[in-house]
Formats: structure tokens, sequence, C-alpha cells
């Protein structure tokens, strides 16, 4: 094996050149983000999908491949924000969608219909939940569960991960880039109060849980928690922390939130707590569910979840677009599809991972440069596909 080098340069110079031979080979995509600019912030629409110096102008997407405004085929490891778990537009999902569209339904109505309900009796068998309240957006779903906990529990404080990405939402922006130290909301325009009632553990570190419900536990409203840190580094969580979590909670009183926006459906066509033997008060899923479409739930126990029904004390109605046609006869198309290929889909995806890391590792070495994967084994989770992650 090769043992070569990397030789140190001007890494603005690099940059410069590599940006320049970029905009020769992109060209269309060039000209297309030029033309955004003067009509939307950076170019975009979510700051995520800005790279520097101008993002792909995607024209189709199908499987591993989306193909730009230049015509290059680029393969995606990106896949939606993780949400396309079986790929770009994936036939099981477009298939149906395109022959109710054709038959007449799928657009907005504003009406219920069956689809809701057998999206939320999947997702109640397969997460264990009492109850299930639809919504659109991972960051609505992680912002109703927060205030439902604080309705439930009629206290004020909410903790949280450093590091734990939880949306867009007052109760989710401290603590994740940490670009002016622990103690400072992450965007303006939000309530002062709201920074100062969340506070900041360690992840995996039960030695520090215990210290904070030990200070704090009468006070908190919830714990919310994600299995695996998605925007830390895509840490797994250890079985014994996501367990002394539970109790921690159960003793003072607190709900414990399970953030699985990320998680849900990803190991296991089910939650990932299952995997660590937890049943959370209260959970969030998104992304994968929606089978490329948005769609969102908050799921868990029916009395707390009344308090956003008819007479509730909680306003959380799920936005105009909740439950959506089109959106929910993709999610039952894809939660179907994951339920019925279980024992398949999951595996493949598992010897996948472990491929991919085998040849990036083995490229990396080759240059000289060391490199470092989280997710590499749960050992206390044994036959799970957690160790997928990269």
């Amino acid at each position: 094996m090769a043992t070569n080098t990397v030789e140190p340069r001007d890494p603005d110079a690099l940059l410069a050149e590599l940006a320049e031979a970029y905009r020769r080979h992109a060209p269309a995509s060039a000209a297309w983000q030029a033309r955004a600019e003067r009509y939307l912030i950076d170019g975009v629409s979510n700051a995520l999908r800005h790279v520097a110096p101008f993002p792909p102008r995607v024209v189709a997407a199908r499987g591993a491949w989306v193909t730009d405004e230049d015509g290059h085929r680029i393969l995606d490891f990106w896949q939606g924000h993780y949400a396309n778990l079986l790929g770009h537009n994936p036939p099981v999902v477009t298939e149906g969608l395109a022959r109710a569209l054709h038959e007449g339904y799928g657009l907005q109505t504003g009406f219920v219909d069956r689809v809701q309900v057998e999206v939320a009796e999947r997702l109640c068998a397969r997460t264990g939940a009492d109850r299930v309240r639809l919504t659109t957006s991972g960051t609505l779903a992680t912002l109703a569960a927060v205030t439902l906990a604080r309705a439930f529990t009629g206290r004020d404080l909410v903790l949280k991960v450093g590091g734990g990405w939880h949306g867009s939402q007052p109760w989710g922006l401290k603590g994740v880039a940490f670009r002016e130290g622990f103690d400072h909301l992450e965007s303006r325009g939000l309530p002062a109060q709201a920074g100062e009632q969340v506070l900041l553990t360690r992840f995996n570190d039960t030695d520090h849980l215990h210290d904070v419900f030990a200070r704090h536990g009468d006070r908190l409203a919830c714990f919310i928690v994600e299995p695996v840190v998605g925007s830390g580094g895509m840490i797994p969580a250890r079985r014994a922390y996501l367990q002394a979590a539970r109790e921690l909670t159960h003793r003072h009183g607190a709900l414990l939130i399970l953030d699985e926006v990320i998680t849900g459906f990803r190991f296991r066509a089910g939650d990932a707590g299952a995997l660590y033997g937890v049943r959370p008060d209260l959970a969030t899923f998104g992304k994968i569910i929606g089978g490329g479409m948005p769609v969102a739930a908050v799921a868990g126990r029916a009395d707390v979840l009344a308090l956003c029904g008819r007479g509730g004390t909680v306003k959380f109605e799920g936005g105009t677009f909740a439950a959506h046609p089109a959106s929910l006869l993709a999610a039952r198309a894809m939660l179907d599809h994951l339920i019925a290929h279980e024992d398949t889909i999951y595996p493949a995806l598992r010897t996948r991972s472990v491929r991919l890391r085998e040849v990036v590792t083995a490229a990396f070495a080759e240059e000289g440069v060391a490199v470092r994967f989280a997710g590499d084994r749960v050992d206390d989770l044994p036959g799970c596909s957690l160790h997928m992650l990269l």
C-alpha cells in the first residue's frame, strides 16, 4: 500500500483553484446560482443546501444518482437530508402516487380520509405508541412534543444534549454549533427566556445526566434526545445511557422525548428506541416515513397527546397541509414496503455500509490521511444495523 503524504498548500489558493475548476465544469449551475441570488437568500431556501462556491442545480433524480443542469450524473450520499432510504423516487412510492393523482386524488382537500388512519395505525403498531398527531416537518414535530411536555408537566425547563439538533425551534437552538459558547441561543429574535429554559447535558455521559437530574429534576419538563446524535457526528447512544434517561425522567416526573426524525425506520421497520429496550413518553418521526414527501409525526402516550385534542389546552393543529393526501399516500406505500421487506432491506443496508466504510478507509489510507468513522460498532446492540452509520 502506498504511503503518500499530503504536501501542505496554501488553503485559500487551493480553494480558489478548485472553485474556478468547478465553475468551468458546471457553467449552467453557476448561471442558475447567479439568477437565484437575485430572488432567494443565498440562492437557496435552506442553508444546508448551499455549498461553496455554488450548489449543483438538479433536474432529475433516481436511485443513488442525481443529474444537474450541466448533464452531470452525481452519486448522491446526501439523499434528501437522509430522508430517502430507498434512494430518489423509488417506484414503490412513485407508481402508486402517480396512479392516485391520475385518478383524481392526492392534492389538498382539507378533509379527512382513510389514508391518514392507515398511516397512523402503522406508526402505532411499529413504535408502540398509543396515539399519533401528523404534521409536515420534523421541526414542527419536536416543537409540538416539547410544548406538550411543558403543558403536561406544568414545568418550564427543557434538557437536551450538547450538539443535538431538534430543528429550528426555540428550545432546539441552543448547544448545537457553539459559535458563541454553550449559553447562547443560536438565533436572534427569540425570547431571551427560551435560552434560559434550556439546559445542556453531555451525550453518553450517564454520570453527568444523573448530576443534572439531581440538581434540576423537579423543574424539568422533558429530556429530548436522539438515539443517534445526527448533527453532532452520527454517534449512537449507549444502551445504558438511554436506559438511564428513561429511569431518571420517570423518577423525577419529566417526560422522555426520543427525537427519531433521523433514526425512525432507518435501522428497522419501526423506532430505534425499541433496540435499546426504551419506550419514551413521546417520539417524533419524519424523513423516511414520508417516502420523499413532507410527513412528520408526534407519537406516544394518549394522555399527553390528548392535550392537543378538542377541548385540550395545547394548540397543535399540524398546519394546513398536515395529513396531505399525496404525502400520506407516499407514506403508506413506504411504510408498507419497509414492513413487508424488513428482513431483506436492513441487512442489505448493513452490508453496503460496511463495504462503503472499507472502501473509503482504504482510499484515505492510500493518501496517507488518517480518518475516523462514527457508529463503527454498537456492541451492546447485537444484530441491529446501527453500525451502518458513517
